[in-house]
């Protein structure tokens, strides 16, 4: 009998869904202190993750919902990188 592999999922912070790890994007805040887009889901550090939709993004930008996650302050441009990654998708 051959068993199912299990689909990580993980939680949207910007629609609160949860959805297979590998339809969202990783923000990651890293040993450092500082905070970067991990496209391939493997750096060390803190983790939070993002749906590829714009609108799941304005929404986490708007509450400030990665820098609760990450108890710090994230960089404008972080969130303008991830809205280019979405356009580029899409």
């Amino acid at each position: 009998m051959m068993r199912q592999k299990r689909v990580p999922m993980r939680k949207c912070t910007g629609c609160g869904e949860m959805k297979p790890k590998r339809e969202l994007v990783r923000v990651v805040k890293l040993p450092d202190g500082a905070v970067s887009i991990d496209l391939t889901g493997k750096q060390s550090g803190r983790g939070a993750y993002v749906c590829r939709s714009l609108e799941c993004i304005k929404s986490a930008r708007k509450a400030r919902r990665l820098e609760r996650a990450f108890e710090c302050a994230v960089p404008n441009e972080i969130y303008d990188a991830l809205e280019r990654e979405t356009s580029q998708d899409g």
